[in-house]
């Protein structure tokens, strides 16, 4: 993400950089639609044959959205992983102790992810993904 340009194949395939919170929630938004899908179209035999291949790729896509929006925090992306835990003892059913135990890390990560502005400027990420790149010059 470079100037206002969102490379949306590397948002969801890298983990390294950095994510404004814009792209962040559409991606977030994105996930959790193709999640609702593939949960509503499939049913019991589809999702036991290909279950294994689609919440791993959904998984890696999420860790990559959360690490880039957590570097762009100044946060190490290894922070994905309480995230996606929690994550994963609500999908598709947020009932009991499960989500009594990930809710307050839901809370913080909406909180810490989608509401507050990112470290202004570089950092050991990357440059700020807000900051306009240079215009260069047309040879």
């Amino acid at each position: 993400m470079n100037g206002g340009f969102i490379d949306w194949r590397e948002l969801f395939l890298s983990p390294g950089g950095r994510s404004p919170r814009g792209p962040f929630w559409i991606a977030v938004a994105a996930l959790f639609a193709l999640s609702a899908v593939y949960e509503a179209v499939a049913g019991p035999t589809l999702r036991l044959l290909t279950f294994w291949f689609v919440y791993p790729a959904l998984l890696a896509s999420s860790a990559c959205v959360l690490s880039k929006r957590l570097h762009d925090r100044g946060r190490s992306g290894w922070w994905a992983m309480p995230i996606l835990i929690a994550l994963a003892m609500i999908w598709p059913d947020p009932r009991g102790a499960r989500a009594v135990l990930a809710l307050p890390v839901m809370i913080w990560a909406a909180i810490e992810l989608g509401v507050m502005a990112g470290e202004q400027g570089a950092n050991r990420f990357g440059p700020s993904p807000l900051k306009p790149a240079p215009i260069q010059p047309i040879r």
